[in-house]
Order: C-alpha cells, then sequence, then structure tokens
C-alpha cells in the first residue's frame, strides 16, 4: 500500500537488496569511470521501474538516503452498502473535498484490469483526493441506478454532494486513467 521508510543503505555491491511493504525492489548500482554512482530501482526480475519514490541522494558516505515516503499506490477503499456510500459523499461535501467513486463488478475484466492502475493513478492524488470502490453486485440496486450507472466500469467524480463528471472505462486502460486524470485535473481548475 505504501512505499516503505528506507534507512540509509550501504552500498558494498552491485545488485544490493532493497524491500517495500509491497514487493521486493531490485537497487542496482553502477560504476562508472567518473565514479559517480548510477542508481536505478526495479522489481526484482520484471526490470526497470519507476516506483513513485523519489531518489535525492547517493552520499558522500556510500549510503543511500532520503527516498520519498509518498504511496506508489493506494487500496481502492471499498464501500459496501448505501448508508456507507452517503456517509462518503456527506463527509467529503462537509470537508469540500472531492472524491472519485470506481462503479465494477467482480466477474468484469475490464474492471479487474483497470483497479490497480487506478490504486496507481490515486497515489498520485493521496491524500488530497480519495479513491471509493463499490462492486455493483454488492449493494442495493438502487443505489446503482441512483448513481446514474449503466456500464462497467464506471469512474465518477462526486463533489458538494452530487455527481460531477464521470469516465465510461470500456477501453483500453491507460486511456481510461488518462481522462479519469484529465477530470480530475478539470474539475480542480474549475
Amino acid at each position: 500500500m505504501f512505499a516503505a521508510k528506507c534507512l540509509p543503505i550501504p552500498l558494498y555491491s552491485p545488485g544490493a537488496f532493497l524491500r517495500t511493504v509491497d514487493s521486493p525492489c531490485l537497487l542496482t548500482v553502477w560504476r562508472l569511470p567518473t565514479s559517480c554512482d548510477v542508481v536505478s530501482l526495479g522489481t526484482h526480475g520484471v526490470g526497470e521501474r519507476k516506483f513513485g519514490a523519489f531518489l535525492r541522494a547517493v552520499g558522500q558516505d556510500g549510503l543511500l538516503e532520503g527516498l520519498d515516503e509518498s504511496p506508489m499506490s493506494v487500496k481502492l477503499e471499498t464501500i459496501g452498502g448505501e448508508s456507507e456510500f452517503h456517509r462518503v459523499i456527506v463527509e467529503a461535501q462537509q470537508l469540500e473535498e472531492s472524491v472519485i467513486v470506481v462503479w465494477m463488478a467482480s466477474w468484469c475484466r475490464k474492471c479487474i484490469y483497470l483497479k490497480p492502475k487506478l490504486e496507481k493513478l490515486a497515489a498520485d492524488y493521496y491524500p488530497r483526493l480519495r479513491f471509493y470502490c463499490v462492486d455493483v453486485n454488492k449493494v442495493p440496486h438502487r443505489l446503482v441506478t441512483k448513481a446514474g450507472v449503466t456500464k462497467m466500469p464506471t469512474i465518477q467524480l462526486w463533489k458538494d454532494g452530487n455527481k460531477q463528471a464521470e469516465v465510461i472505462g470500456g477501453h483500453k486502460a491507460y486511456l481510461v486513467v488518462d481522462e479519469v486524470r484529465e477530470m480530475i485535473e478539470n474539475e480542480q481548475l474549475a
């Protein structure tokens, strides 16, 4: 869920191992002829990858310091019923915040594929914007109808107790994520 705090790690040899809450990371250190260190983070066995953690510096003493503690992904909070949905919307309205509600179904392949990508997007807006998830098969149908959900997945932006915008996610995940990001940015400019 969140990147682990990274304490200074001695860089004794290439391939030093660093662990986070979610998964192990491979820390690769390359010694260049100019004697500067190039450090890259990647998932073990998967290749190079940006984790949302920003590497600030490798100190003079050869210690890795200062990984940003911002989350790499944020688990979508589950809304399990009508009263819980209304509570989330009212709390956001009282705090003058917006919320993103992702309507999905456990049988929907596009929903399953999109969810981890939305969790990464949620990390970009954490903590100022909260992302929630509703499984349409586990809540009363009147809630789904009242929210105006007709297709899965549907991603809605709620503000001031009302639905402000929505994205229907029936196409490629990266396009849906781009549309959701655009929806959020447009709302924040308004």
